[in-house]
């Protein structure tokens, strides 16, 4: 036991410091080690239009993070990968995917998703609580922009790295970058691919995405859903 902590310690400690291996994906630099390969691997498997905007979220966000000094320096790599290319494991409409649950918000689908995809890989069982909880909370929260900016550095940049796919470039990223990334991962399935599963997610757990921005794509395209909503709302606590 003793040796294990000791391990874990070890990890947190030099997650940082530890030279990573590197390499370009659209003439952006990116860690290329066996973790990340592996997240990478995960969501090949996905539909083209959630694969290239999880592709998208991690690069847009490896080229803010390499035009930013601070946050070259400050930045767990790894972290930041692993969250935003696991960041809509919540999206999966494969019948009975393990990653979908029929009561909670995708984002917490996803962040559960990726910490138990964490628990279960042969090196990410070994990660550090801290940088488990960064994951965790960056994913909870990427559809609360205006939140996450009250966290850690690593989950602000986490979240403003997914934002970036629909909202253009910002924080340093250049049009030239931004250009270079969704030529090899194009975005025009973007919007359609985003909006059929929202309308998804309010026809198939409707509370979930009561008082939510989703609220209104269940109103609009989901006979019924309404009412549910109602049912939903709880009622007012009298005095």
């Amino acid at each position: 036991m003793k040796v294990f902590s000791l391990l874990t310690l070890a990890t947190a400690a030099t997650a940082l410091q530890i030279p990573k291996r590197m390499t370009k994906i659209a003439g952006v630099e990116v860690i290329d080690t066996q973790i990340v390969r592996d997240a990478r691997a995960l969501i090949e498997k996905f539909p083209d239009y959630l694969y290239s905007h999880q592709m998208r979220s991690w690069l847009f966000g490896a080229a803010m993070i390499n035009a930013n000094a601070t946050l070259r320096r400050e930045c767990d790599l790894e972290v930041h990968a692993i969250a935003t290319m696991l960041h809509d494991l919540g999206w999966d409409m494969t019948p009975g995917s393990r990653w979908v649950s029929t009561d909670k918000r995708f984002e917490i689908d996803g962040a559960i998703g990726a910490r138990t995809w964490l628990s279960e890989h042969p090196i990410g069982k070994y990660w550090a609580k801290d940088r488990v909880r960064k994951v965790f909370q960056a994913i909870s929260l990427h559809g609360t922009g205006s939140i996450v900016d009250y966290f850690e550095l690593e989950e602000t940049v986490i979240v403003n790295s997914i934002g970036q796919d629909y909202h253009g470039p910002f924080d340093g990223v250049s049009q030239k970058d931004y250009d270079a990334i969704a030529k090899m991962y194009p975005q025009t399935e973007l919007v359609s691919g985003t909006n059929k599963t929202f309308v998804w997610l309010a026809a198939t757990k409707p509370a979930t995405t009561y008082d939510t921005w989703l609220e209104p794509f269940g109103t609009a395209f989901v006979p019924g859903v309404s009412k549910i909503f109602i049912h939903t709302c709880p009622p007012l606590q009298k005095d």
